[in-house]
């Protein structure tokens, strides 16, 4: 159910999500990916960008004036090949890249390489059982679980062996939905989020974020700072808005932007 607050415009509430219009003239959508706009698979390839959404983002990217961006812990690249043909501005791997325009060079510069034998230790884990995929972001190692979820425990004492083996290192273990990811400590997805709302056309608009995960608590937190409104999806985290039940809630309410005629007319 949608949680009043002081700091948005409500209309009603219901089970699907907020219930509340936007200016989409003066607002900034920010929006992670896996569990949020796309429903989850069994490995991260798999997931599918169901008929309409692309539109939907696309429309809206332009409605925005370009303040739209893909919040999300995948790479540029990996973004990029799920939503092709379609570029959108895009916050990457927890806050490491990122691309302020359709038509601007990534930043890629954000965090660096992680060191190579490093990540060939955190790599080897993933030789307990052959359903763990490795997920390898140039600066971060992901462990996805989901078909070994019996293996979750033993894939973070294996990491935490590590880190206690090398204190020295800057990391910082992110887990997520059956996933264990290991990235440079210091960048998060809020950390990319602070910088992107320091550019145009993001800053000095308000900023709706929407995210599933542990890893989007960190956006969740900072919200307020910019006034700006939060929803989680599946769970109700705290700190947010209100909440949508599942990724096809958010892909209606966000339709459902574009089909109100009131807005940014």
């Amino acid at each position: 159910m949608m949680q009043a607050s002081d700091r948005i415009p409500l209309v009603s509430s219901d089970i699907n999500g907020p219930a509340f219009s936007p200016l989409l003239d003066a607002c900034a959508l920010l929006l992670d990916i896996d569990g949020t706009l796309l429903d989850l698979a069994p490995t991260p390839s798999e997931v599918v960008v169901p008929p309409g959404l692309a539109e939907t983002l696309s429309e809206l990217h332009m409605r925005t004036d370009g303040a739209l961006a893909l919040v999300s812990g995948r790479s540029l690249s990996d973004i990029d090949r799920i939503f092709r043909p379609m570029l959108l501005p895009a916050v990457g791997g927890h806050g490491a890249e990122m691309r302020l325009s359709v038509g601007s060079e990534a930043d890629a510069v954000r965090a660096p390489p992680m060191d190579v034998a490093l990540k060939k230790r955190f790599i080897a884990i993933s030789h307990l059982d052959p359903r763990i995929i490795v997920e390898d972001k140039g600066y971060s190692v992901a462990l996805h679980y989901r078909q070994a979820p019996n293996f979750e425990r033993a894939i973070y004492d294996a990491v935490s062996a590590i880190c206690a083996d090398l204190p020295e290192a800057a990391v910082e273990v992110l887990p997520g939905k059956a996933v264990c990811e290991i990235k440079h400590s210091g960048v998060t997805k809020a950390s990319g989020v602070t910088e992107l709302m320091k550019h145009e056309p993001f800053t000095h608009r308000q900023p709706i974020f929407i995210g599933d995960d542990v890893t989007d608590e960190s956006v969740f937190a900072i919200m307020p700072s910019f006034k700006g409104i939060s929803f989680s999806v599946s769970r109700k985290s705290a700190g947010v808005d209100g909440h949508f039940d599942a990724p096809s809630d958010v892909r209606r309410w966000l339709a459902s932007l574009l089909a109100n005629g009131s807005l940014n007319n």
